[in-house]
């Protein structure tokens, strides 16, 4: 059973932004919760996933805002069944010509701002799976050695050493991603902790990741409680989210769970500003946070 001192009650904002904003200022979000916006500790704040758009600024740049607590690094879209591992961060570098490992000093410039920032592996679009329990050993070793504390001649992001890796499982195989998460959690065994977060599917148990969600090893999952309408919020009634949130935290124990909440409002290529957020706060004294999925949204 989840512990709810542990357990901290989040919101997940999914924040749709126009690939015509061409600039890291745009990102003015008014979500009407005051004393979270700009806080960027480990107790509250902002999450985020950062990659997916070349014109979302750097991650130096997103990080200097100062209102994320956790930056996503989105995405490793090939790993798995004897491929070669293949990183994808859009129009942000070409990693076939080492021309992300740049972005070691951003990595390094976020954490030393108290920022955790880990590598998000999978995606709704990709080419990976776990062939077997060997496969997802070989996996971890991979994570271990390129982007963790390990060493590697030839390190994607260069020689930062990122705080965990994060589980986007939507597609490939629905086994040994449990495997997966205890070989990364070993590696905390080596003197610096090695963080796992996962963003499953509001329905429950998820398809990809209901195994390994039930090791406990997870520090932080963010719900995604969104294109889902039997366990998402729906404008004036909160019954779906709330009973799947329940079932989530009375079922698994992790860290901290996070509210997926899709708070912005129109489409296609608008601007938006502002979002709505619900307040789900009750007398457990769960700890509100608000999570953006991207600086920009592709479309």
């Amino acid at each position: 059973m989840a512990t709810k001192s542990l357990a901290k009650l989040m919101f997940f904002s999914l924040v749709l932004v126009s690939t015509l904003i061409g600039t890291s200022d745009a990102l003015d979000i008014n979500i009407g919760i005051p004393g979270l916006i700009g806080t960027s500790d480990a107790s509250g704040g902002i999450a985020i996933y950062w990659g997916q758009n070349g014109n979302e600024g750097t991650l130096a740049a997103t990080c200097a805002t100062g209102r994320y607590a956790y930056v996503n690094i989105a995405f490793l879209v090939q790993f798995g069944n004897g491929s070669t591992p293949v990183i994808n961060l859009a129009g942000h570098c070409n990693p076939a010509s080492n021309g992300c490992a740049a972005i070691s000093n951003d990595i390094k410039s976020c954490q030393s701002q108290g920022i955790k920032v880990m590598l998000s592996i999978g995606g709704g679009a990709g080419s990976y799976t776990l062939a077997s329990k060997a496969d997802a050993k070989n996996v971890a070793t991979y994570l271990w050695n390129n982007f963790l504390g390990g060493s590697s001649r030839a390190r994607p992001l260069g020689n930062a050493v990122l705080d965990g890796i994060d589980f986007d499982i939507e597609l490939g195989s629905t086994r040994h991603y449990d495997e997966l998460a205890c070989y990364l959690s070993a590696y905390s065994n080596r003197g610096r902790k090695v963080y796992l977060t996962a963003a499953p599917q509001c329905p429950f148990p998820d398809r990809y990741l209901g195994a390994a969600l039930n090791t406990g090893l997870f520090d932080y999952v963010w719900v995604q409680f969104y294109n889902n309408p039997q366990c998402q919020y729906a404008s004036g009634n909160t019954n779906n989210l709330l009973n799947s949130w329940n079932l989530w935290t009375s079922s698994i124990n992790a860290g901290e769970y996070i509210y997926g909440v899709a708070g912005g409002t129109g489409s296609g290529r608008k601007r938006v500003y502002s979002a709505e957020c619900v307040d789900f706060s009750d007398s457990s004294g769960y700890q509100k946070i608000i999570k953006l999925w991207r600086r920009y949204a592709l479309e």
